[in-house]
């Protein structure tokens, strides 16, 4: 079975990397006949965005245990729609070296997967969100009605560690569709394009290429791919009434917003750090992250196989 596993596509999303460069590590040490190694194929990038990881560099580091809000909000930086890793894989399958529209790391990584020599079973894009309810998985839309062991499993995994689901609903937009309570479709690029496009923003909707997700399932066969979504930081409430708009949502954007704007004019970070206290705010330690995010890529391995005929 080959497998696609991806970290750093967004930059200021360090844990997905994190997790991946110490797979590596342990993979390396494994004797040459362990089951890991005779019957999975493992294809890593711990990081795609070396240029945005040293970008990022200024508000964390790997030994963390979690993130510090402050910092996080004064430092972060991310790539916007037309530099982003995710969403620029070369658009020409064929030759996607040719396509000089594309950054070189993602007309790199798509000539490598061509080398597969066949399609892969599984793929997972590693990532986060500064701030959820909880742990969020994204479902290939191709398998989100063969997806009941994998749910159930993500599900059990992110309880026993006490933590909610995040949850919200999006009727679909950028191609998010709710399948319950901590699982959505993952995004496409064409309604990614179609999104901006409505908005009557055709500059936007333009720099949108293939997904890494995409460009897996161009390769053939009927890959399962996922993406995870791990927050940074717990915003309590959010996904308990789903509107849309979620109300406890919003007030949570607006806080933050508040937060940045006193943090761009030099206010004390202080009142800052009292104030997302006294909300319940919290970081989501790194080791539960990473834990939750192999649990993602352990569950679809076992779908895969479950679903294989």
């Amino acid at each position: 079975m080959r497998i696609s596993l991806l970290g750093g596509c967004h930059a200021d999303e360090p844990v997905g990397p994190l997790l991946l460069r110490r797979l590596v590590a342990y993979l390396s040490t494994l004797e040459k006949g362990d089951p890991l190694l005779t019957r999975y194929q493992w294809w890593v990038i711990p990081h795609v965005n070396p240029d945005g990881e040293e970008r990022n560099r200024a508000w964390y580091s790997d030994a963390d245990p979690t993130y510090d809000l402050i910092v996080y909000l004064t430092k972060a930086m991310r790539e916007p729609p037309g530099d982003d890793v995710e969403f620029g894989f070369p658009s020409s399958e064929d030759q996607p070296s040719q396509d000089s529209g594309a950054r070189p790391e993602n007309r790199a990584v798509a000539s490598w997967w061509r080398q597969s020599a066949g399609p892969f079973q599984l793929h997972a894009s590693l990532h986060g969100m500064a701030f959820g309810a909880g742990p969020w998985f994204l479902i290939e839309r191709e398998w989100k009605d063969r997806c009941e062991h994998f749910k159930r499993t993500c599900v059990e995994g992110t309880r026993a560690l006490g933590y909610s689901l995040h949850d919200v609903e999006r009727g679909g937009e950028k191609g998010f569709f709710r399948l319950g309570k901590g699982f959505c479709t993952r995004p496409d690029s064409r309604a990614m394009t179609k999104h901006f496009l409505d908005a009557g923003d055709p500059a936007t909707a333009a720099l949108f290429r293939p997904s890494s997700m995409e460009t897996i399932r161009s390769l053939g066969g009927d890959p399962l791919t996922l993406v995870s979504e791990m927050p940074l930081f717990i915003t309590p409430g959010v996904g308990d009434d789903l509107g849309p708009p979620d109300p406890k949502a919003r007030e949570w954007q607006k806080k933050i917003a508040a937060w940045r704007l006193q943090l761009s004019r030099a206010r004390p970070p202080e009142r800052i750090r009292a104030c997302s206290a006294s909300g319940c705010l919290e970081p989501m330690p790194v080791r539960d992250q990473m834990a939750l995010q192999w649990r993602m890529v352990t569950a679809g391995l076992e779908q895969v196989e479950m679903s294989a005929p």
